[in-house]
């Protein structure tokens, strides 16, 4: 994958500040997510552990749900952050979450806190997603 678009500097500030909030005493491996929505408010995420795997939940979904007990749907833009050697992307499951309210184009910027970037789109990171056409009966 290649880098698309410069990343927007307010939701990496936005992901790196809830980051610092995030509950991982098991892995030390702090996420941050940010999401901006398509009328311009941004919800943030980080990754909550539980001492019962899988119990936890993930810095995307925990900014989706805000986004969504907000009242909110769409998602224009997203950014994750780690402190990780490379950029991390969604697991499976938040990629899913993620096109449940993000269009195929939607960008996403996965970073580093040390500061590199790459961007993709939601469509790249889940291709062939389930949608809500895959349940219609004919």
């Amino acid at each position: 994958m290649t880098d698309l678009t410069s990343p927007p500097t307010d939701l990496r500030a936005a992901a790196l500040a809830v980051r610092e909030n995030a509950h991982a005493p098991y892995s030390n491996f702090k996420v941050g997510a940010a999401l901006r929505t398509v009328d311009g408010a941004v919800f943030v995420g980080c990754n909550v552990e539980n001492v019962a795997y899988p119990e936890g939940t993930c810095a995307e979904a925990g900014a989706l749900a805000a986004m969504v007990a907000s009242g909110a749907r769409g998602v224009a833009e997203v950014y994750v952050v780690a402190d990780s050697p490379d950029p991390v992307p969604p697991c499976g499951g938040c990629r899913q979450k993620l096109a449940e309210f993000a269009a195929s184009d939607v960008m996403v910027t996965l970073a580093t806190v040390a500061g590199e970037t790459h961007t993709t789109r939601v469509g790249d990171l889940l291709p062939g997603a389930f949608d809500a056409g895959h349940m219609a009966r004919v």
